[in-house]
This record gives structure tokens, C-alpha cells and sequence, in this order.
């Protein structure tokens, strides 16, 4: 039986990534490979060594919308809403609402003068140290929301991301892919990829997929169950254009995913459809050890948080001991972690 204890492993504070490179390409990169069971230092620049003409590389275009927003109750408390999703396409919003413990159902906040919110419906019984869940109604006299929120928003970094956010985060933490608006988060090995450099990989010849992924809240919730069989992943919706079938279906080269998120897009795929189709769906797919992943050859991923389903997922693709000990060296490197940090390439 795995333990989420299994997935555990010692990070000291300082080596927690604050802030992004000035050049993307520039970090550090640990590559590792699965048959010798060998890793070496390396930097991301230089990760056109490892592709050859003609394998596809997939990538994540999804794009981060400003999804905190800062509102006030008419006593003029704040109230800091993170907007999750919208429902059924509706003004109708998912969202975890901070300081909202004296806010009743119905009550309306304001943002500005042309964008408020409705309190719909508080999530009830929420545990002390929890943010509790909402539903709210988005009022605004823009015709589109999302120009609304990039007025009055910010981009929302991760937790472990201990300053306020600025100006440039928003662009730092969005890829220079990014297209379709959706996620909450951004698909962070992404990150590392420049214009000049996704040029450079096309001149070689390799190919480019798309697929697009909201990336939700649920990808990054802590593993609470002791036994990690027991947790249950959230839904998110993805997209597999055409373009991307038709690259699968007169592939001659190796598959490789730049991140997690292509890899649950991909992975859910195969295992719904024995194969990877244009599609538009939504998974929960939660992978682990001994899961054994067939639908790519290799994998460009950032450093994962302790016990956390994509460090599962990751060991699932490359086995937990070669992984952890990967890790350790990456630790005693003094490599970068999580969001703004280094990466690996595994194969």
C-alpha cells in the first residue's frame, strides 16, 4: 500500500524560487535517463541536444487569467475572492473567498464602480485554517469578463511564492505560447521556452502539438489521506485540436511532454480512446506507481511540491527511487524549485 509519506522528501526554504530568470531559457536543467538510470546537470538552453528531427513536442497553451481580485463589503472589510471557474458559461463563478467569514448569502462587494459581486452560496462547516469555497455572481458592464478581470485582477502566484505580486508576473508567469484563456495557474514547464528557442526547435525540424488544458486549483491541493489511493483528484477540461491527431497519426519521432498537464491531457486520451484523438473532455486522472504511461517518450517537468500527486506522477513515469534520488541531488545542487525554478528532462 503506498503511503503519501512514501513521497516525502526534505526541501529547505531558501532554495524555493521567488522570482523567474531574466532569460527563460537560462536555468538549470537535470537530465535524466530511464534505461541507465543516470542523470547529469545541464541548462535548458541546451535542450535542443536532445531532440532529434521529427519527434513532436506538446505543449500546454493554455493562458492564466488575473484570477484574484480584491473587493470590499459595505464596512469597508476586504475580501479577497480567487476565482476558480466559471459554471455552465454562466456569470456564475466557482471561487475561495479570504476574510469572508461575516459575509452572508446574497451580500453584493464591490470592486470599482462598474464590477461587483454577489455572494451566491458560502461553503459551510469549513475547518478554521481553510479558505472556504464559494459561488458568486460576477456583475459587470463590460461585454467580456475576462477584459474585466485583467483591469481589476492579478495574476495569482502560487502559495509558496511568499511576495506580492507585480507588474511583471504578469508576464513572467505566462508562457510565450499561451492563447487560450482558462487556467488558474500556469502549465510551469512551459515557462522555460523563449520565442528564439521554439524557433530554434522548429528549424531542427521538430515537430510542434498543442493541446490546451485549464489548469485548476485541484492540480496543486495537498494530498490529505494518508493512503494515496484514497484521494480523489478534481476535474479539469481539456482540448486536442485536429492539427495535434494528425501529428500522432504520421509521428516518426519520440513524444515529448513539456509538463504534467500534457502529459494527464494526453494519458487520459489513450486510456478513454486507445489512441490520441481530437477531443474536447474533462479528467480526474490521478497517476501513480506502478502506472505504467504509454502515451509519450519523454517529459520536460519542473521540481513538485512534497507528497503531491505530479511528484506521483512523476515517479510513475520514471520510478520513484531513480526520481527521489534525482531529487536529493538536485537539493544538494542547490537547483531552483517549483513554480519560477529549474527543470528536468526524463527519457
Amino acid at each position: 500500500m503506498l503511503k503519501t509519506t512514501d513521497f516525502d522528501y526534505n526541501l529547505p526554504q531558501e532554495l524555493i524560487a521567488q522570482n523567474p530568470l531574466k532569460k527563460r531559457e537560462d536555468c538549470k536543467m537535470l537530465y535524466l535517463n530511464r534505461n541507465d538510470l543516470k542523470f547529469k546537470d545541464d541548462y535548458f538552453y541546451n535542450v535542443l541536444d536532445y531532440f532529434k528531427k521529427d519527434d513532436i513536442l506538446v505543449l500546454n497553451d493554455t493562458k492564466v487569467y488575473p484570477a484574484r481580485i480584491l473587493a470590499k463589503r459595505q464596512s469597508g472589510a476586504n475580501v479577497e475572492i480567487f476565482l476558480l471557474n466559471p459554471i455552465d458559461n454562466s456569470n456564475t463563478w466557482e471561487a475561495l473567498a479570504k476574510n469572508a467569514k461575516r459575509v452572508k448569502n446574497d451580500e453584493i462587494l464591490e470592486v470599482a464602480q462598474d464590477f461587483k459581486i454577489k455572494f451566491l452560496k458560502k461553503e459551510e462547516n469549513v475547518q478554521e485554517q481553510e479558505i472556504p469555497k464559494v459561488f458568486v455572481e460576477l456583475i459587470y458592464d463590460n461585454e467580456d469578463v475576462y477584459e474585466t478581470l485583467n483591469k481589476y485582477g492579478s495574476i495569482p502566484l502560487p502559495p509558496y511564492i511568499s511576495r506580492e505580486t507585480n507588474k511583471d508576473d504578469n508576464e513572467d508567469y505566462q508562457t510565450v505560447f499561451a492563447r487560450n484563456i482558462g487556467s488558474v495557474a500556469a502549465p510551469t514547464a512551459g515557462l522555460h521556452f523563449s520565442k528564439e528557442l521554439l524557433e530554434k526547435i522548429k528549424e531542427k525540424g521538430v515537430k510542434i502539438a498543442y493541446v490546451t488544458l485549464n489548469v485548476g486549483l485541484g492540480t496543486f491541493m495537498p494530498v490529505k489521506v494518508d493512503e494515496v489511493q484514497k484521494h480523489t483528484m478534481h476535474f479539469e477540461s481539456f482540448e486536442i485540436p485536429k492539427e495535434t491527431q494528425e501529428l500522432f497519426e504520421n509521428k516518426k519521432g519520440s513524444i515529448i511532454a513539456v509538463g504534467t498537464t500534457v502529459l494527464r491531457c494526453l494519458e487520459a486520451t489513450m486510456q478513454k480512446h486507445g489512441k490520441i484523438i481530437a477531443t474536447k473532455d474533462k479528467t480526474n486522472i490521478f497517476i501513480y506507481p506502478p502506472y505504467k504511461i504509454k502515451s509519450i517518450d519523454k517529459l520536460i517537468t519542473n521540481f513538485h511540491l512534497p507528497k503531491s500527486t505530479l511528484i506521483m506522477l512523476v515517479s510513475a513515469f520514471a520510478g520513484k527511487d531513480f526520481v527521489f534520488e534525482a531529487y536529493n541531488h538536485a537539493v544538494n545542487e542547490k537547483y531552483r524549485f517549483f513554480s519560477y525554478g529549474d527543470c528536468m528532462l526524463i527519457e
